[in-house]
């Protein structure tokens, strides 16, 4: 699996985007990073670092801010990438890296705003944890196929255990978390559709 673009310049071009494209939603709704702190629940110091590009957003803080602007991880950060194609090679699909929690996202299928479905790859490292506390649109369809390693999945308050192979299919409404219950990593698709 490619690493984030081979390097920290990538990575901190993708965060300037990212940033900027943050700041544009905001403003898109007239808010004070104030106002974005009351309904997401993350500080105004977070969200303007973020904005700004000072830090690499977490998948738990993007997910807060996707649930208030209504839209999905791979939508938002779609929106940061290049004109979507039809056909996007392995080698060109981006990822984007949560160092902190371990985690990695790969965009596999070509992004396209005005679609209903996706899929994703996502890979943790071995005793990685990640919890959202919302789903990013409320009633999200979603089905995880663990490819390798194993995967425990909580959602409305029940554990599910995912060996390779496995099929979870889930509407999220409330909190879920994610862990690698394996003692090595696990690789998972993930498709996502949009109520």
């Amino acid at each position: 699996m490619r690493r984030l673009a081979e390097g920290s310049e990538a990575s901190d071009a993708m965060d300037a985007r990212l940033g900027a494209r943050l700041a544009e939603l905001r403003a898109e709704r007239g808010w004070s990073l104030g106002e974005l702190a009351e309904r997401s629940g993350v500080s105004r110091s977070t969200l303007s670092r973020a904005e700004r590009a000072e830090i690499s957003p977490t998948a738990s803080l993007l997910n807060r801010l996707c649930h208030v602007y209504g839209r999905t991880m791979s939508q938002l950060l779609s929106e940061v990438e290049s004109e979507p194609a039809l056909l996007v090679r392995a080698t060109e699909q981006p990822v984007w890296e949560d160092r902190a929690s371990g985690f990695v996202r790969r965009s596999v299928s070509p992004p396209h705003t005005g679609l209903r479905g996706e899929i994703v790859e996502g890979r943790l490292t071995a005793g990685a944890d990640i919890a959202y506390d919302r789903p990013p649109v409320p009633g999200l369809e979603q089905h995880i196929w663990v490819l390798e390693g194993e995967l425990d999945v909580t959602v409305q308050e029940m554990e599910h255990r995912l060996g390779a192979g496995d099929c979870l299919r889930m509407r999220v409404w409330g909190p879920t978390r994610f862990r690698c219950a394996g003692p090595r990593a696990v690789r998972y698709l993930l498709a996502v559709v949009l109520p």
